[in-house]
């Protein structure tokens, strides 16, 4: 098994998804010892929810999984970038293609991306 640092952050490594095929990044999350297990045994990434405090499957709500084509880790074994095949339209739980739909334009955030599905409609109530 590869040996990753999860003591630098409480349990916890953060995760750079980039699509495979176009170079973009899609999103950046964390993966705790359960879930980048399950990442490797499964071919699917799974997080760690800081939020929710429970292990997320990439998109066991939505059907946006995330396919594993590549894992990098860094020099420190603390932080790793998984090129994924996105499955679904986006990987945002906002309804963006990225996380990363936004630029700094000044003192503003100016929407640079597309939007591809309505949350609503998606989760209804339960982001």
């Amino acid at each position: 098994m590869i040996e990753l640092d999860f003591k630098k952050q409480n349990g916890l490594v953060p995760v750079i998804a980039q699509d495979y095929r176009t170079g973009e990044v899609l999103m950046m999350a964390f993966t705790n010892e359960e879930s980048w297990k399950l990442t490797l045994e499964t071919g699917i990434v799974h997080y760690w929810s800081r939020s929710r405090s429970k292990l997320w499957k990439k998109g066991e709500s939505s059907g946006n999984v995330q396919e594993v084509k590549e894992i990098r880790v860094d020099c420190d074994n603390d932080c790793l970038l998984i090129k994924v095949n996105q499955i679904g339209e986006a990987a945002c739980h906002t309804g963006f293609v990225s996380c990363f739909y936004r630029v700094v334009k000044g003192d503003e955030l100016k929407i640079d991306g597309k939007k591809v599905f309505d949350p609503e409609d998606v989760y209804g109530d339960a982001k």
